[in-house]
């Protein structure tokens, strides 16, 4: 196999235009139709324009991956210390590494009708239909009609729509002020003393992992490509294994609730000084892991390639087959706690998750990720008026010719 990192010698691949995401969703493409994505596809061909660069969506959907795995071993691990490390270690840098990259792709969102408009389409409405779905789906498959649907409250998957909304519409913010990551990273501390915050719209998490956001924010393509290299690849192993051993050591002595990022620190039963000394370390372990990560995703066009355009996909259907299987049992079976069996868990994770990112899936809950909703809003009155400019140098021409 060729050097994913280098497939065409020193030459880097360039990155994306940053409008090519502007919605800032990590996954879908968000084509407003067939033809605008054609006619976007001739104006770049025509321009010289930069085209999509493999690694994102390689990370992205690497990323997801990694993110149902991680669910899947939730109901197995049990008292295996093996899995417990890995899984801490999965969870110190899969979602920040998604995050980021969600937060470089945001860099150009400015407010606008537009990049609003696909704000809502793409993660409000989103959320409100899966916020209210996966209560329903509890309802019926664990038959327990008492289940609560609360858009204030996100249920397991849906917290990170519900984030993703609120750090996108304060993007114009952190993209003003001297500090941002600094000012981030100081709210994250602020709110692990803080259990009064509460579980409305999940701010702990929105706050506990906004640093990531506003890095990605404040990241350019260098700092990607500083990372892309030889050396950093090489690196990465030894760096992937003490991290293995630490896991592995602090199993018994270390609560994994702080990966979640969902408490406070009197909520966990700790110190209240813990919770700004864990943002940190944290925040420095999970850059540290992420960027390891990052080493090891190729940058050339892979099979799963295109499969990282339905990461949202993936990201928000998988959790119904998870919570089915909790719900239903399949996870209690004995030999799913051995080794042989974690690894069966672990490849049907993998294999879910890629099925659920196919454009198939993508078309048939389209209308539920990405509607298109042209009823709900206001036509732009910059457009309306350029349409009728240009439809009447048309009907000009038109005389002239005639």
């Amino acid at each position: 196999m060729t050097d994913p990192l280098r497939p065409h010698g020193n030459n880097r691949t360039p990155l994306p235009p940053t409008q090519q995401s502007a919605d800032g969703v990590p996954s879908p493409r968000s084509p407003q139709s067939e033809k605008t994505k054609a006619q976007g596809d001739a104006r770049a061909a025509s321009s010289g324009a930069k085209q999509r660069d493999a690694f994102f969506d390689n990370a992205k959907y690497l990323a997801i991956v990694l993110v149902a795995i991680g669910h899947a071993w939730e109901p197995i691990k049990g008292d295996s210390r093996i899995l417990e490390a890995v899984y801490t270690v999965v969870y110190t840098f899969h979602m920040p590494a998604f995050i980021i990259i969600s937060g470089f792709f945001s860099r150009s969102f400015d407010a606008s009708p537009n990049r609003l408009k696909r704000l809502i389409t793409g993660v409000a409405v989103p959320y409100v239909i899966f916020e209210t779905a996966y209560p329903l789906f509890k309802r019926w498959i664990d038959e327990d009609p008492g289940q609560d649907i609360s858009l204030l409250d996100p249920w397991y998957l849906t917290w990170f729509l519900c984030a993703l909304f609120i750090w996108r519409m304060t993007t114009p913010i952190w993209k003003m002020v001297r500090w941002p990551l600094p000012i981030a990273l100081g709210l994250a501390m602020a709110a692990t003393v803080t259990p009064e915050i509460g579980d409305d719209l999940d701010l702990q998490r929105v706050l506990q992992f906004l640093p990531y956001f506003v890095l990605g924010l404040i990241m350019k393509a260098e700092h990607f490509h500083m990372v892309r290299t030889r050396t950093m690849r090489i690196v990465a192993v030894p760096v992937g294994a003490v991290a293995l051993a630490f896991g592995w050591w602090a199993v018994p002595r270390m609560n994994t609730a702080w990966f979640y990022h969902r408490d406070a620190a009197q909520e966990l039963h700790a110190p209240w000084w813990t919770g700004p000394v864990m943002v940190l370390a944290m925040f420095g372990c999970s850059l540290l892991l992420t960027a390891c990560f990052f080493a090891w995703v190729p940058r050339r066009h892979m099979w799963f390639t295109a499969l990282g355009a339905g990461t949202l996909y993936g990201y928000l259907l998988h959790g119904f087959v998870v919570k089915a299987g909790d719900y239903q049992g399949w996870f209690d079976h004995a030999w799913l706690q051995r080794p042989l069996g974690e690894i069966f868990v672990t490849v049907v994770a993998a294999v879910g998750v890629t099925l659920l990112c196919t454009p198939p899936v993508q078309r048939i809950f389209r209308f539920a990720m990405e509607p298109r909703m042209e009823w709900a809003f206001k036509r732009d009155a910059a457009q309306v008026a350029r349409e009728r400019e240009k439809r009447e140098g048309a009907g000009a021409r038109e005389k002239v010719n005639a």
